[in-house]
């Protein structure tokens, strides 16, 4: 893979795509040991990735949860007649 393209941070779904498929080689086996480490350590990075965009997602999921319980803290105080 060229360095441009290893720059460039695949999409989640990409990146798992590519992770299954590093692991389905490896196990296969058949390789020398420099290309199972290649693949070892392409692996490695595309989890990483992958446990970055997981995150970024926890993150995003984590603020619209908090904002939904303001918003609904808010209605329930203003909505009583009492």
């Amino acid at each position: 893979m060229a360095a441009a393209e290893e720059a460039a941070t695949p999409s989640y779904e990409k990146a798992r795509e590519e992770l299954a498929d590093v692991v389905r080689r490896l196990e296969a086996g058949g390789l020398t040991l420099e290309q199972s480490i290649e693949l070892w350590e392409r692996g490695e990075r595309l989890a990483a990735v992958c446990e970055e965009w997981l995150q970024g997602a926890r993150v995003k999921l984590a603020a619209a949860m908090a904002r939904r319980s303001d918003l609904s803290e808010d209605e329930e105080e203003g909505d009583s007649p009492f």
